[in-house]
């Protein structure tokens, strides 16, 4: 392979990581869009979301014996043509069952494409150029959650949400294209697929989907009846079963035994956690610019992009602390700065505009990259080489679990907490509450003792804006149940072996 090949099969390599990763930011700034466009209520379109992200859960530990057994060139092209088709789907999908299965598709082949890119780099690149390579990828990486939210808003506004997948088309074949002719690297071996546990891999994805079934449609059957008995008991059944295979096999799907690594261990659970609030907040912040402030997408995305550009402006500033500090520090203040930002996030109200989002957003994203880097240098500096890639594969999946079960769980605060708060906000402007008025948005002159029986015409006006405003407060609660979970992070760092 000469070296214009290599590094044109690399960059295309890149540009499918690019894709993937962009998927989601373009996908969030559309919710709104597409629930409206598909008649999908606000506490059902986390399924958008976590469908994506549970299937990545799936297929990054299933990536490293795929490409032993296709060959890198062939799994990264595979992957990529299923994950181009997917989209394609996605943009013909007329209803919610049909578009969150091809987003299940789009999750667990783009989930194969960013440990395959950095596998690449050690099998591919000569030594001298790695770090090249690995700032490369990790440009592209860092840039799609950049600008991701405005190409998202863009598209969505000026053609249709259905063109943020058909937009994925092209480049998808190009990639696929390029890779199968420049990347030639390694031999299919097929036997290696009758080592892979099939059974571990079963359970993980009944258990998987089980639990996502149980968060998002529990709380509105109130937890109980058969349905949602029955589908605890499978959830907790497949998780049993699948752990119990997971510690006996010889060659588990996921390794459990690794988190025997007292550091390992934390370092995966400050993961997921960190997921939950990369991801949830991505989410609820598209929730409250799209369903509360009623703005466009295009708007959406140039609010969201703030937090984009935050990260991706302090990333060589975590690079160079990350070789000056220890890493527990470090990972504290990052955070504690997300946490920060999380919990100001909470503070909102319905008539929040741009700047009152501006800060908040500028901790999270901030802090995003003080997180990441210390807490992987944590999670596989004590392994093996032979065991670093497993072990990669493990702490990158309790990133995308948490993030999935995180919206999930925002589902399930917005379906009980919303209700309440529009009856609580009503009550309070019966009695004439000049607080609850101004949260409202009404003229608290207006508001002035007991207002007694309300007409028709004053229901129908003010109905909307307590809505509005019982969904702001339960996105509050929302930021500030992850602000908890940071808190909970920042006493796990301290269990953190030096």
């Amino acid at each position: 392979m000469n070296r214009i090949t290599l590094w044109l099969g690399f960059s295309a390599m890149c540009l499918g990581v690019f894709m993937a990763v962009l998927d989601i930011q373009v996908v969030a700034c559309a919710l709104t869009t597409i629930g409206a466009a598909l008649h999908i209520a606000p506490a059902r379109l986390g399924w958008i979301q976590t469908g994506y992200l549970m299937a990545e859960v799936i297929s990054i530990p299933l990536s490293g014996f795929l490409t032993r057994a296709l060959s890198l060139r062939w799994m990264f092209v595979s992957a990529t043509l299923a994950f181009t088709l997917a989209s394609l789907g996605c943009a013909l999908s007329s209803t919610v069952p049909m578009l969150i299965a091809f987003r299940v598709v789009q999750g667990f082949c783009g989930g194969m494409l960013i440990p395959a890119v950095f596998t690449s780099i050690v099998v591919m690149i000569p030594k001298e150029h790695e770090i090249l390579a690995t700032t490369l990828a990790g440009l592209f990486a860092m840039i799609a959650p950049t600008i991701g939210p405005f190409v998202g808003g863009y598209v969505t506004q000026h053609l249709s949400w259905n063109w943020i997948f058909v937009i994925n088309i092209l480049p998808g074949l190009l990639v696929a294209l390029v890779v199968g002719l420049c990347v030639k690297v390694g031999e299919p071996d097929m036997k290696i697929l009758r080592r892979l546990d099939y059974a571990t891999l079963v359970l993980a994805a009944i258990f998987l989907g089980s639990l996502q079934l149980l968060l998002h449609e529990a709380p509105s059957r109130d937890w109980r009846g058969a349905f949602v008995t029955t589908t605890a008991a499978v959830c907790v059944l497949a998780a049993i079963a699948g752990a119990w295979r997971a510690l006996t096999h010889a060659t588990p799907f996921v390794d459990l035994r690794r988190f025997r690594q007292r550091n390992f261990s934390l370092s995966c659970a400050l993961s997921f956690i960190l997921g939950a609030g990369l991801y949830g907040s991505v989410y609820v912040m598209a929730l409250f610019l799209g369903l509360v402030r009623g703005y466009t997408p295009l708007v959406i995305g140039e609010i969201m992009v703030v937090s984009g550009a935050a990260q991706l402006l302090m990333a060589p500033v975590a690079a160079w602390l990350e070789t000056k500090m220890d890493c527990r520090p470090l990972i504290a203040i990052g955070f504690l700065l997300f946490g920060v930002g999380l919990f100001t996030n909470g503070l909102e109200n319905p008539h929040s505009e741009f700047w009152g989002l501006f800060w908040p957003q500028v901790l999270r994203g901030g802090a995003v990259m003080l997180c990441i880097l210390p807490l992987t240098r944590l999670a596989l500096e004590d392994w093996d080489e032979s065991d670093v890639a497993d072990a990669s594969a493990l702490f990158n999946l309790m990133r995308n679990l948490g993030g999935a079960i995180g919206i999930a769980l925002i589902d399930t605060l917005i379906e009980t907490r919303t209700t309440l708060h529009a009856i609580a906000l009503g009550t309070r402007l019966q009695a004439g509450d000049a607080a609850a008025a101004r949260l409202v948005g009404l003229p608290t002159a207006l508001i002035r003792g007991h207002l007694g029986p309300v007409d028709t015409f004053t229901r129908a006006f003010v109905t909307p804006m307590v809505q509005r405003a019982a969904l702001t407060q339960s996105l509050n609660e929302s930021w500030l149940a992850l602000a908890v979970l940071f808190a909970l992070a920042l006493l796990t760092v301290s269990l953190i072996r030096r």
